[in-house]
């Protein structure tokens, strides 16, 4: 996972890493209901997404949309067994991503408080 790639040790963000799913992506995933529903089925267990969609009264097309949200969050994943694709749900993936956001705003001090010090400090 690498939701802490791309943010500096005082949580500011660097530039975007190729690859690596961003905290912009992770909160578009969680924003939304239906994902979150997935989410928490999976949290009972693997499904493939005729299994997911059974719990829902959208067509399976929007489920493989919300899915494919969710894998380019990196909170599931998928494999292929047989003619099916099974999701798995990836815990730690959420974890790390609710933890490196809260840092971030755990961190004392900003840009604009440095400058100010800076200033103070000349004068």
């Amino acid at each position: 996972m690498g939701y802490n790639k791309g943010v500096d040790d005082d949580g500011t963000r660097r530039s975007e890493d190729t690859g690596v799913a961003t905290l912009s992506k992770a909160f578009k995933a969680l924003s939304d209901g239906t994902r979150r529903k997935i989410l928490e089925l999976l949290k009972e267990g693997d499904l493939n997404a005729g299994q997911i969609a059974e719990h829902f009264s959208v067509s399976k097309p929007s489920i493989s949309h919300h899915l494919n949200i969710l894998k380019e969050a990196e909170f599931v994943q998928e494999r292929r067994e047989g003619q099916n694709i099974i999701y798995t749900l990836v815990p730690e993936n959420i974890h790390e991503c609710c933890v490196v956001y809260l840092a971030k705003l755990m961190v004392r001090g900003t840009k604009k408080e440095e400058k100010k010090e800076k200033v103070t400090k000349e004068t």
